[in-house]
């Protein structure tokens, strides 16, 4: 058997979020065939390791030049040294792009590089930055490929960052619908117990500014005494949403139970799904909930509108409370819409064909096309 390809993931940071979900989902898919170093541009965010599965070759450098600094010839021509150690670079996101940015500078004896962008952070959220957008038009040349999940990232790279359609690539997240369909573990959230008569609102997400979880909080808030509000994940705005439930008197009513792997043994304990948000493109836990079989609420942010089932698309926009309010009083109305977008799901997002579309993108990269699949 031929070695396996050795990878460098250079990620703006490697807690479990969208990306590093897919990324690890990918690396899983591929086992034996590559092997993998993962570098973060925040070094101690490193929670999604735990999700790659035993087996699978990986290690987290701790020598590698910093992803982010000063742009310099010197943090450049440090950067291209490293990454003339692999058969294949793969960036993510604008905390990695000063990496793109050193093989358009070093070209020379560098690897094929694949650039992923999946979105913006707080400081974008509201409009793009125009010196970042010069940036990535003048890095970008140096990526055989530019992958993006949604149809807004995807018109954004070409009138925007004004790149041309053959480096163009976009891919729909996907996940393993099936698991998604059986019955929810009833204690697979830690220190949480759905009780009878309990109106559950659930949401997945890092506890970041741009998913504007206070939003959430108060958008819950205004439910009744039923219902109870669960926000699984981990991040720096803990604080704040702890604070901002305190502040409206539901704080006994929101459940935080912090990271919790293998959403679909949990996902279904929920009764409706709900963003909020500021910045998205094709977001997972969306793809998971339909799985599950629930009806979403969210701002019209990213590709969600057409992601969920027509029948979901009226409760999609920016008052999510009137739209948790027209579920939370219609049973009838969360199972048909649920049902629906079960269906999109089943169709749509299955994980067979997004790591097909890698495999064969990574493995033209290499000049081996068929290197990932079987």
């Amino acid at each position: 058997m031929s070695r396996p390809v050795h990878i460098l993931h250079c990620h703006s940071s490697f807690s479990l979020g969208g990306k590093e979900a897919r990324a690890v989902r990918l690396m899983n898919a591929f086992g034996d065939k590559a092997r993998h170093s993962i570098v973060s541009g925040v070094p101690e965010a490193l929670d999604a390791r735990t999700a790659i599965a035993p087996g699978i070759q990986v290690e987290f450098p701790q020598h590698a030049p910093p992803l982010t600094g000063t742009p310099s010839v010197k943090r450049y021509d440090a950067l291209a040294r490293y990454m003339r150690r692999f058969d294949l670079v793969l960036t993510y996101n604008w905390g990695a792009m000063d990496t793109v940015m050193a093989r358009r500078v070093f070209t020379k004896g560098t690897p094929p590089l694949i650039h992923h962008e999946d979105g913006f952070n707080a400081d974008e959220a509201d409009g793009l930055k125009r010196d970042r957008n010069l940036f990535r038009r003048i890095a970008l040349p140096a990526a055989q490929a530019l992958v993006v999940p949604s149809q807004k990232l995807e018109a954004i790279a070409r009138k925007t960052w004004k790149q041309p359609d053959y480096r163009i690539h976009r891919i729909s997240n996907g996940i393993d619908v099936t698991p998604y369909g059986r019955s929810p573990r009833l204690d697979a959230i830690p220190g949480f117990t759905r009780r009878k008569g309990d109106l559950v609102i659930g949401t997945m997400a890092g506890l970041r500014s741009v998913k504007d979880l206070p939003r959430l909080v108060r958008a819950f808030a205004g439910q009744g005494d039923r219902a109870r509000l669960v926000i699984v994940g981990e991040g720096p705005e803990r604080t704040m949403i702890e604070g901002e439930a305190a502040r409206l008197g539901v704080g006994a009513r929101v459940h935080m139970p912090g990271f919790v792997a293998r959403p679909e043994r949990y996902v279904g304990l929920f009764d409706i799904f709900a963003l909020s948000s500021r910045s998205e493109q094709c977001p997972i836990a969306v793809m998971e909930a339909m799985a599950a079989g629930l009806p979403v609420v969210s701002p019209d942010v990213g590709d969600v509108m057409a992601m969920v089932a027509p029948e979901n698309r009226p409760l999609i926009g920016e008052d999510i409370g009137a739209a948790l309010a027209a579920l939370s009083d219609d049973r009838d109305l969360r199972l048909r819409i649920g049902a629906a977008n079960q269906i999109k799901a089943r169709a749509d997002y299955h994980e067979s064909v997004m790591i097909a579309a890698y495999a064969r993108l990574y493995g033209a990269a290499l000049g081996q096309s068929a290197r990932f699949s079987g």
